[in-house]
C-alpha cells in the first residue's frame, strides 16, 4: 500500500466509501476490507452532527443506510452513534455504527492513503473557527496524516478555505457529468492535486490537459471492467470503485504489475 501522496504509482485503486460492493458504505468494516483487499487509498464522506462533530456519512439524511431518520445535523453525534448503520446492508453487520473521522484515522494509522470528501450542505459562510474543513485539518495535523490524506469536494469553497491555512493537506476538486469547460482553469487556481471527475465525462483531451498542468485525475465510481481497463489505458492515474478486490483483479495479474501491459518479448 501507499502511504505517500508523493509516491503515488498509477494507476492507483481507490475504495470507494471503503469495500461497498461488500460491505456496508462508509463504516469501520468496509474501510478495513478495503484495505484488506489491498486498496492504495479509501475515499469517505463527512459532515457535522448537530454538536458539531465531523461523521462520517455519504447522504444528508439517516434513512438510507442507519437505523434512524431525518436529517443527520439534526442529530448528536451521542444519538448518531446508538444508531445501526449495517443492518440495511446485511444482517450479518447488524451494530456496525457509524465513525467519527477521527477514528477512521485512528483505523488507518497511516497505513493507507485517505480522501476525505466534504459534502457540500456542511458548508458554512464565514469560515468559523470550528468549520469543519479547519476541524478536519486540525485533525489530519494532530494524526501526523499530513503527507497521506486527500480533502475532496464539489463545492470549491472548501477547498478555498484549505489553501488560506498556513498548514494543510493536498486538496482535490470533484465534478459531476456536467462539469464547466473551464473546470481545469478552476482546478489550477485552487492549486489542487487531482480531479476527481465523474468518469463518463472524461475525454483524452482532459487527461493530458490535466497531466500538462501537473494535476493528477482519479475519476469516479468505475465498476465495469471494461471501463477500468478503457481509462487506464487513456492515463489516468487511479479508479474510485465500489469494489476494490475486482480492480486490483482486473488491472494487476501482480500487484506492482498492471494486467492490461502486454510483457515485452
Amino acid at each position: 500500500m501507499c502511504r505517500n501522496l508523493r509516491d503515488i504509482k498509477s494507476p492507483i485503486i481507490i475504495g470507494h466509501r471503503g469495500y461497498r460492493a461488500e460491505y456496508p458504505e462508509n463504516t469501520l468494516a468496509s474501510f478495513s476490507a478495503a484495505m484488506s483487499a489491498g486498496a492504495d487509498m479509501i475515499e469517505l464522506d463527512v459532515t457535522l452532527s448537530r454538536d458539531r462533530k465531523v461523521v462520517v456519512i455519504h447522504d444528508d439524511t439517516l434513512n438510507r443506510t442507519t437505523s434512524g431518520f431525518g436529517p443527520v445535523h439534526q442529530a448528536t453525534l451521542q444519538t448518531l452513534k446508538r444508531l445501526d448503520a449495517g443492518s440495511w446492508f446485511d444482517p450479518r453487520f447488524a451494530g456496525e455504527s457509524l465513525p467519527t473521522l477521527e477514528e477512521v484515522l485512528i483505523l488507518t494509522e497511516g497505513k493507507i492513503l485517505i480522501n476525505v470528501e466534504i459534502k457540500s450542505s456542511a458548508w458554512e459562510s464565514g469560515f468559523p473557527e470550528d468549520a469543519i474543513e479547519r476541524q478536519i485539518v486540525d485533525l489530519i495535523i494532530r494524526h501526523d496524516l499530513l503527507n497521506s490524506t486527500l480533502v475532496s469536494s464539489f463545492h470549491a469553497g472548501f477547498l478555498e478555505n484549505i489553501g488560506k491555512l498556513p498548514v494543510h493537506p493536498e486538496i482535490a476538486f470533484i465534478t459531476d457529468r456536467n462539469a464547466p469547460q473551464n473546470t481545469l482553469d478552476v482546478c489550477e487556481r485552487l492549486g489542487v492535486f487531482s480531479w476527481h471527475p465523474h468518469y463518463k465525462s472524461l475525454e483524452q483531451q482532459h487527461i493530458e490537459k490535466a497531466h500538462a498542468r501537473g494535476i493528477l485525475i482519479f475519476p469516479y465510481t468505475v465498476n465495469p471492467v471494461e471501463e477500468m481497463l478503457m481509462l487506464v489505458n487513456m492515463g489516468v492515474d487511479g479508479v474510485i470503485t465500489d469494489d476494490p478486490g475486482a480492480a486490483i483483479s482486473c488491472l494487476f495479474a501482480n500487484r506492482g504489475t498492471p494486467a492490461y501491459i502486454s510483457p515485452k518479448d
